[in-house]
This record gives C-alpha cells, sequence and structure tokens, in this order.
C-alpha cells in the first residue's frame, strides 16, 4: 500500500535508508525530532511510503517547490529513491514514483525532476521506465561539508 508517511513511521523509514546510502541510523536526538516534524508538517513535503503486511519496504520523497516561472507554476523533485533490497524488482519503487506524481500533477507542477548518484544502467533503465529523461537538463552538484 503506497501512502504518506505518518509519525509512527520515523524508525521503519530509517531502517529502509540503510539500504539507500546510509551506514548508520541517527540517534534519537532533538535535531533529528524536530527535523521529523519539520517534515510532517511541510505541505510541500511529502515523504511516500510503500508497506507490504505493515512493513515499509519502498519509499521516496517528493518536495514541490513554488516557483515564479512557468507561469507561476511549481515544480516537484524527487529524491532518495529506495526499495529494501529483499523487495526489489517487484515494481513498489515505480508505484511511489507514480504516487509523487499524482501529489504533482494535483499541485499543478509543470515539471518533475530527479537526480541520482547511480551509473549502473539499470537505474536508468528504470527512472526512463517511469518516464524520466536525461536529455533535457544537465546536473551539478556542490556538496557542502558540515
Amino acid at each position: 500500500m503506497v501512502r504518506e508517511a505518518k509519525e509512527k513511521d520515523l524508525k521503519d523509514i530509517l531502517k529502509l535508508y540503510l539500504c539507500l546510502h546510509e551506514e548508520t541510523i541517527p540517534e534519537q536526538s532533538e535535531r533529528l525530532s524536530y527535523t521529523w516534524k519539520q517534515i510532517l508538517k511541510d505541505e510541500n513535503h511529502h515523504l511516500i511510503v510503500n508497506e507490504i503486511a505493515g512493513k515499509i519496504v519502498s519509499s521516496c520523497v517528493c518536495v514541490v517547490i513554488p516557483n515564479l516561472t512557468r507561469n507561476v507554476r511549481p515544480y516537484a523533485f524527487v529524491e532518495n529513491v529506495v526499495t529494501h533490497t529483499d523487495f526489489r524488482g517487484r515494481g513498489l519503487a515505480s508505484e511511489c514514483l507514480e504516487y509523487a506524481k499524482q501529489i504533482a500533477k494535483r499541485c499543478n507542477c509543470y515539471k518533475m525532476m530527479l537526480l541520482t548518484g547511480s551509473k549502473e544502467k539499470e537505474i536508468f533503465h528504470f527512472y526512463k521506465n517511469a518516464g524520466y529523461n536525461s536529455a533535457d537538463k544537465t546536473a551539478f552538484i556542490q556538496w557542502l561539508d558540515s
């Protein structure tokens, strides 16, 4: 079942992120609690989860960004697309991306975009099958050390 995250989902989402790029689950802290509350209350921040038998096995984030161009239409940015390694190849992340697309349409977004750090052809194929292309824009990243 695909849905937006609820307050009780934090622990399961953080565990799932170990299949993304995280090496450890952050310790419970004021900063973690504050950030989680900010995400949940932000009407433009959608943390989408897909669960099977009550277990969160796939997820993505869709952030709707207000914009002054394109007839003052917002755009959506997708990030943190992940499926637990035991559940890959079942279309679960595709369902999350479709849910994100419906949010973007409902918000009158003119485009959706995402970045991937993967160089695997299978991942590129996955995103192309989901309707994304890598021909229209070029991404540049500047990492900020903290």
